[in-house]
C-alpha cells in the first residue's frame, strides 16, 4: 500500500488533515486468514488547541457488517509535528508528516502496533499499522481521500 516513490511533505500536519476525508480500510488477520473492510469518513475538526478526529463507518468482518466509530485527538506543536492521543487522553503515537513519510510505533498491552504513514498527494495520504502480539496478527491499510468543499467524494478518474 505504501509507495515510498510518490511522497507529499507537508509542513504543519494539523492544517494539512483538518476537513473532511472518505476513508477505505482493508483488515486481514494474519493468523485465520479472515479479511474484513471499512468504509465511512473522518472528520478533522478545531477543538480548543487540537483537532478532534472524528472517524465513522461501516465495518465489514466474517460477513456480519457493524456500524464503528472512533475518535483521536490530534495536538499540534510549533514545528509543525503532532502528538496523537487517544480520547481520554492517552498518548497514542507522534506524527511528523515534513518528509512525506513517518513510521512509528505503540506497544498496546500484550501487542505492538507499527505505523506508517504516507502523504501521496495535496488530497490523499495512506495508513498502514502491523499488529503483532501474542493472540493476534493483523494488517491494517488505510487510503483517505480529502473531500472537496462542494461535499462529493473526489473523482478517482480526474
Amino acid at each position: 500500500m505504501t509507495d515510498h516513490g510518490r511522497m507529499y511533505p507537508v509542513r504543519d500536519a494539523a492544517a494539512y488533515l483538518a476537513g473532511h476525508w472518505i476513508i477505505h480500510r482493508t483488515v486481514i488477520d494474519e493468523l485465520s486468514g479472515t479479511e474484513g473492510s471499512f468504509a465511512g469518513t473522518a472528520e478533522f475538526r478545531p477543538a480548543d488547541d487540537e483537532l478532534l478526529e472524528l472517524e465513522s463507518g461501516e465495518f465489514e468482518w466474517g460477513g456480519v457488517t457493524n456500524r464503528a466509530s472512533r475518535s483521536h485527538r490530534l495536538v499540534p506543536r510549533a514545528d509543525g509535528t503532532a502528538d496523537v492521543l487517544f480520547a481520554d487522553g492517552r498518548p497514542f503515537h507522534d506524527l511528523d508528516l515534513r518528509t512525506g513519510h513517518w513510521s512509528t510505533r505503540h506497544p498496546c498491552a500484550a501487542d505492538l502496533y507499527d505505523g506508517e504513514f504516507t502523504v501521496v498527494a495535496r488530497n490523499e495520504w495512506h495508513l498502514r499499522w502491523r499488529v503483532s502480539g501474542p493472540a493476534k496478527t493483523q494488517l491494517l491499510t488505510s487510503v483517505y481521500r480529502r473531500i472537496p468543499s462542494t461535499g462529493r467524494p473526489p473523482n478517482p478518474a480526474a
